[in-house]
C-alpha cells in the first residue's frame, strides 16, 4: 500500500527483533513446517490437480504491493459492448491440497498468515504460497476464474466460474497503477481499472455501503530499524478493492442459491448504538443533517480534519462485530454484512486466509453443476470459529508489534510534549481516552489526572505529555500538557 512518511526517526532491530521472538513464543506461533507437510508440498508442487480449461492467453496482471509474492488474485478487464467484463483469477489452492492431508491440517491449525515486522509466518509453505501456487507472472498456475460481466453503469449481469490454468503477465503495484492511469500512460485493460473501479464505488454508495478512511499505523523497515508511518490509501487501492468486494458479493449470491456455504456477516448496529453516534457528531460540530443517511455522512467527511477523524474512529463502533456464517440446506436468516450493504464473502484471499478456499471450492462444485464436497461440507461448521480464533490472533499480532515499536521509538523520552489529536474518549472515564500523534505515527493512552478535570476534548489538538514508556511491555501513556 503507499504511504506517507510521517517520521524518519528510526527503532533499532535488535532490542525489537528479540521482543518479537518473545511475542511469538508467548502467542505459540508455529514455526517452520513438519518433514510430512514439506514431503507433501513437495509432491503437490510436481503434480497439482490439473484444470480443464486453457485460459492462459488472456492477458493478467497483479497489482500488489512491490515487495509480494503471495499472489492471490490477477485481472483483465475489457469493453463488452456498451459495458465491461471482468475476468478475475483466484489462486486455486485446492489444485495443491489434499482434504485431510498434512498441509490442510497445518492450515487449520495456522488459520491465516501472520505478519510481523521482522518475519512473515505464512498460511501454507512458501514453496507453494510464494511460489507454485502464487500468480505470479510468467508461469502457468491452477486458478479458480471468474467471468463478471457489468452493464454501463458497473451492475453485474451475470457470473461464471471455472476451474482454468492461468498466466499472469505483470506484477504490478499500487503507485504504479496509479501514475500510469492519471498520466494516460496505461494500457486499454489497466486504464479500465479506473473506469469500473468508480462506477462500483457509485454502486456501493446507491447499496448505503461504507468504507470508513481512517488512517492506519503501518510498520516498515528504514536504514537499519523500524520506523511508524500512517498508511494513506490512493484511489486505485480502493477500485482494485471494488474489484474484489464485486467478486466476494458474486460468490455469496451463488452460494445463497445453492443454499451451502460461507459468509462473512456483519449485523446492521443497534439504533442505541447509531444514537450514540449522533450525539458524538454533535459534540464534535459535525453536520449531520436530519435526512442525510450515513454512508453519505462518511463520504463527506475529510480525515484531515481533526473532529472528522475523531468522528470517524468513532463510526468504527458501528463495524464491530463481524464474523463467518456456514449453512448447508437452508439460507441463513440474516446474511447480510452490514458495511457492504450486501451479502458477502470471503473468496479471494486463499494463499492467505483459511476460508477462502473453502468458499472457493463451495463456488467452483455449484458453478459446475457438480455436488459440494463431503469433505468441504464436513469443514464448514468448524470454520467460523477457526476464523474467530484466526482473526483474534491476528489483531494481537498487529497490535504488540505496533505497541513495541511505538515504545522504543519513544524511549527515554520521558516528559517531552508532542501535538496530538483526542481521537477517542471513554463514555464510562471520560478522562481516559486516545490520542493520536502525528510525529512519531503514535496512537497511545491518554489520562488526565489533574485536578478539577471534567473530560477529554474529543476530536480537538492537544499538547500531551509522555509520563510512560516501557518498551519491554510495549506500554505507551500519555497526559496533556
Amino acid at each position: 500500500m503507499p504511504r506517507r512518511h510521517l517520521n524518519l526517526r528510526t527503532a533499532g532491530t535488535a532490542l525489537i527483533d528479540s521482543e518479537l521472538v518473545a511475542v511469538r513464543e508467548r502467542m505459540e506461533i508455529p514455526e517452520g513446517w513438519s518433514p510430512e507437510v514439506l514431503a507433501e508440498v513437495e509432491q503437490a508442487a510436481r503434480t497439482p490437480r490439473p484444470p480443464l480449461h486453457d485460459a492462459t492467453a488472456l492477458p493478467l496482471f497483479t497489482v500488489d504491493p512491490p515487495d509480494s509474492r503471495d499472489l492471490d488474485q490477477a485481472m483483465h478487464l475489457e469493453r463488452r459492448g456498451s459495458g465491461y467484463r471482468v475476468y478475475y483469477a483466484i489462486a486455486d489452492v485446492g489444485a495443491f491440497v489434499r482434504p485431510g492431508g498434512a498441509i490442510d491440517a497445518e492450515a487449520r491449525r495456522r488459520v491465516e498468515t501472520l505478519y510481523f515486522p521482522d518475519v512473515r509466518v505464512p498460511l501454507h509453505p512458501p514453496q507453494l504460497s510464494e511460489g507454485t501456487a502464487s500468480l505470479l507472472p510468467g508461469q502457468d498456475v491452477p486458478a479458480l476464474l471468474w467471468q463478471l460481466d457489468l452493464d454501463a453503469d458497473g451492475v453485474l449481469l451475470c457470473t461464471d466460474l471455472r476451474r482454468a490454468l492461468v498466466r499472469s503477465r505483470r506484477k504490478l503495484d499500487y503507485a504504479g497503477v496509479q501514475h500510469a492511469i492519471d498520466s494516460g500512460t496505461a494500457d486499454e485493460a489497466l486504464a479500465l481499472l479506473g473506469v469500473i473501479g468508480p462506477l462500483r464505488e457509485e454502486r456501493e454508495q446507491d447499496r448505503g455501503g461504507i468504507s470508513l478512511p481512517i488512517p492506519e499505523q503501518e510498520i516498515e523497515p528504514v536504514d537499519g530499524g523500524y520506523a511508524l508511518s500512517y498508511r494513506a490509501p490512493r484511489p486505485a487501492d480502493g477500485w482494485n478493492a471494488q474489484i474484489s468486494l464485486l467478486t466476494g458479493m458474486a460468490a455469496a449470491e451463488m452460494m445463497l442459491d445453492g443454499a451451502v456455504g460461507l459468509l462473512r456477516t456483519l449485523p446492521a448496529a443497534p439504533r442505541s448504538a447509531q444514537d450514540r453516534l449522533r450525539r458524538t457528531a454533535a459534540a464534535l460540530g459535525v453536520d449531520w443533517p436530519a435526512g442525510l443517511p450515513y454512508p453519505q455522512l462518511i463520504r463527506s467527511l475529510n480525515p484531515e480534519l481533526p473532529a472528522h477523524a475523531a468522528f470517524l474512529n468513532e463510526c468504527t463502533g458501528l463495524l464491530r462485530g463481524a464474523g463467518y456464517t456456514a449453512f448447508d440446506g437452508s439460507v441463513p436468516p440474516e446474511p447480510g454484512h452490514a458495511a457492504v450493504a450486501a451479502p458477502y464473502a470471503h473468496c479471494t484471499a486463499p494463499l492467505r486466509r483459511l476460508a477462502d478456499r473453502f468458499a472457493g471450492e463451495v463456488c467452483a462444485a455449484l458453478a459446475a453443476g457438480e455436488p459440494v464436497p463431503d469433505w468441504v461440507r464436513a469443514a464448514l461448521p468448524e470454520i467460523p470459529k477457526l476464523m474467530e480464533t484466526g482473526d483474534r490472533r491476528a489483531h494481537e499480532v498487529e497490535r504488540a508489534s505496533v505497541d513495541l515499536v511505538e515504545a522504543e521509538l519513544l524511549r527515554g523520552r520521558e516528559g517531552e510534549v508532542f501535538d496530538g489529536v483526542v481521537v477517542d474518549v471513554d463514555e464510562r472515564k471520560q478522562l481516559t481516552g486516545t490520542v493520536q500523534l502525528r510525529d512519531p505515527a503514535v496512537r497511545a493512552r491518554l489520562t488526565d489526572d489533574r485536578p478539577g478535570a471534567l473530560a477529554l476534548p474529543l476530536g480537538t489538538h492537544l499538547r500531551v505529555r509522555l509520563t510512560i514508556v516501557e518498551p519491554g511491555s510495549g506500554t505507551v501513556r500519555f497526559a496533556p500538557a
